[in-house]
Parts: C-alpha cells; structure tokens; sequence
C-alpha cells in the first residue's frame, strides 16, 4: 500500500509543478480547478484503496471477472455470462470500430445532429472541422457522447452500428447487443465474459487504444479559441499497473468497468458489472490477486 500511495503522490507533483509556470490569470484558475479535480481523483484511490486493503473480499457487482488473458486462467468471477447494460464501455467497441474502418487523420465537420447526445464538451460544436482521432481520444478519456456520436457519421450511423455488432460476433461475443454508438441507450448489453474477449482484442491488436484511456493532457479549444481539458474519467490513470479500460455509468446500469491491469506479470483483465463502487470493486481484486496468486 505505501509503494502505491508514494507513486500517487509524486505523480501530483507534475501538475502543481506545471500550475506554478502559469502566469495568466484565466490559465491560473484553470489550473486551480484542475488540481482540484486530481486531488479528487487521488483522495477517492486512496480511500478505495485503504478499504480495499481492510476488507473481506466482498464485491458489490452482480457480475465480475478477473481473467489472465495469456492463459485464460480466471481468478475471480461471478455470474460472467449474465447479461448487463455496459452504458460507456460501449465506447470501447466504438474505437475500435473507429480504428478499422476510419482513417485517423480524416475530417467531419461537426453537426447539430451530432450534439443532440448528452454528455457534451464545449471544445466539440456546431461547424468545428475535426479529426476522427481528436474525437476519438475525445471519446476515450472523458468519455464525451457527442464524440463518439460524432465518429459513427464517417461510416453512417446505422452502417456504424452494424459493424460494432459484427465485430462482436467476430470476436465470439455472442451475448452482446449494441444499439447505438455513444453507450447511452440502456439496451447496449454485453457480459463479462465477452468484455475480456474485447479488452483482450484491444490489447493484442491496438494497444493505442488502451494507451489512450489513460491520457490525462488532452486539450483541445472552444469555439473562442480557449484550450479546454478534457478529465479523464477513468479514475485508474495514475495507477502504473493500469494498462487502460473503459468506464461506463447509467442509472440503469450502475457502475461498470472494462479493464486490463499488469498483475504479477501478466496481462489480467477486470470486468465490473452493475457495481455500486467500481473502483473500490477493481482494487479490491488488484490487492486480492497480488496477494495469493
């Protein structure tokens, strides 16, 4: 525990560092909310993790599954092929979706249409020319839905979501259903055991992807011309055992997470399902499989 909070805590270093270089006034208040939001980020790691660590390993997911995809071996599961709205992990397919059918360097110029998703950035509107790449790390990081919205208009909406379901056949995801590209329709259902089946693809063919999950220093400007940050959601970012994974949130989902972590070594995937507390679910399972496997 105190190797991982020592690394936390010099990784909060390169931001106040960076925030004492700021002269301007609007840039120092930015600044300031951005410490704020990583105090944040690092207070609720530490508190999940001191749990983590006192606890009896109890999960609040109703489906979980840890699985070392070198070797398919499975340290932890419950109920992994029960069916459960994944919300933004959906994001996930999209990249990659994304990754095989668009040229990253190619241009949309951004509609009202696009923006109807909630879950907007003000660095993403109306008239903006932007790369299939910027949305995607849009996307990925604070999990902006108009982004994604966005990305399904290179190939067409309907043609987009037709090939996230068929990549999902491909890859032997049979209890997966996606209906739309952002991850807001509650109906957008996998299981854990095909979430490793994706996150081991991601892994195995566009590690990028996964390496974009974990960009915190995305920036990108409103439509004045001022560089707005966009947050990672994915709380795990300073963790260095954290390879990249997608988050996802509703109402009606809960908390869900599709993740790979470095264990011992190796390559373990962490899928949380319908989860009261993913972090404190994840970590609980990190601390569990470094301890006795």
């Amino acid at each position: 525990m105190r190797k991982v909070l020592l690394v936390i805590l010099i990784s909060l270093l390169f931001p106040i560092c960076f925030a004492g270089a700021v002269s301007a006034g609007e840039k120092k208040v930015q600044m300031v909310e951005i410490l704020n939001h990583e105090i944040t980020v690092l207070k609720n790691l530490m508190a999940n993790l001191s749990n983590a660590l006192q606890q009896p390993t109890e999960f609040s997911a109703k489906a979980y599954l840890a699985l070392n995809i070198e070797d398919n071996n499975i340290l932890f599961e419950k109920n992994i092929n029960e069916p459960h709205s994944i919300a933004s992990i959906t994001k996930l397919m999209n990249a990659v979706v994304a990754a095989e059918n668009i040229d990253p360097n190619k241009t949309i110029t951004i509609s009202s249409a696009m923006l109807k998703p909630e879950g907007r950035s003000p660095a993403i509107y109306k008239g903006l020319n932007i790369s299939a790449k910027n949305l995607m790390k849009a996307s990925l990081t604070q999990s902006v839905n108009d982004a994604a919205e966005s990305l399904s208009y290179f190939l067409g909406k309907k043609t987009f979501v037709a090939k996230m379901n068929q990549k999902a056949k491909d890859l032997g995801m049979n209890d997966t259903v996606f209906v739309d590209a952002n991850g807001l329709n509650p109906a957008n259902k996998s299981t854990a055991s095909d979430l490793a089946k994706l996150v081991a693809y991601v892994y195995q063919k566009y590690p990028q992807l996964l390496a974009t999950t974990k960009e915190n220093n995305f920036w990108l400007p409103d439509n004045m011309g001022k560089l707005v940050k966009f947050y990672n959601e994915n709380y795990f970012y300073y963790l260095p055992k954290f390879i990249g994974g997608k988050t996802g949130y509703l109402p009606e989902a809960k908390q869900n997470l599709a993740a790979l972590f470095s264990l011992q070594g190796k390559p373990v995937a962490i899928i949380i399902l319908n989860s009261d507390n993913t972090v404190f679910d994840a970590l609980k399972m990190v601390t569990n499989i470094e301890k006795n496997f």
